[in-house]
């Protein structure tokens, strides 16, 4: 059994390359769904959550108090679009594309490519009901990184046992 099985940290995959935080702070792909949170271009004190859901790129994209994207009507919206940017940044374009189900034979996968191909799909508007956990697990990853950094085990991370033996 590898070493990182045994232990309480899990393995971290290096980023794709590097990127800035203070346009998109957060993102994910879970639940089925790419998304994230995404600073505003207009308001430093407002963030929005947007998602694309995988297969069928119904998108949704709202303030963290769950008001309505302007932006986002009919279309992606530039959050969106940022959204797609960071995580193809994060994970790489592959991963990305297989997460969302988007077909990407016939070019090389990048940023523009995705949103580009998806866009052209007419995906409709879904729903807002994940902004709220999304942005609630990014709070949890804030105060993560406000944390001093230590060797020891954090309790609240501790879900499952060092070793295979059943609770």
């Amino acid at each position: 059994m590898p070493v990182w099985e045994r232990s309480s940290a899990a393995r971290v995959v290096p980023p794709a390359r590097p990127r800035k935080l203070a346009k998109v702070p957060f993102v994910e792909l879970a639940d089925g769904r790419l998304q994230g949170v995404v600073s505003s271009g207009s308001d430093t004190g407002r963030v929005y959550v947007s998602s694309i859901a995988a297969g069928t790129y119904a998108f949704a994209c709202s303030t963290n108090n769950n008001r309505p994207c302007g932006g986002a009507r009919g279309s992606f919206c530039n959050h969106i679009r940022a959204l797609v940017t960071e995580a193809v940044l994060q994970y790489g374009a592959q991963r990305v594309a297989r997460c969302l189900k988007a077909d990407t034979s016939d070019t090389e996968p990048d940023a523009p490519a995705l949103v580009a191909g998806m866009t052209a799909t007419r995906p409709a508007q879904g729903d807002t009901s994940a902004a709220a956990p999304v942005f609630s697990r990014f709070l949890r990853h804030l105060a993560y990184l406000e944390l001093e950094p230590a060797t020891e085990p954090l309790p609240e991370m501790q879900w499952f046992p060092p070793t295979r033996t059943a609770a």
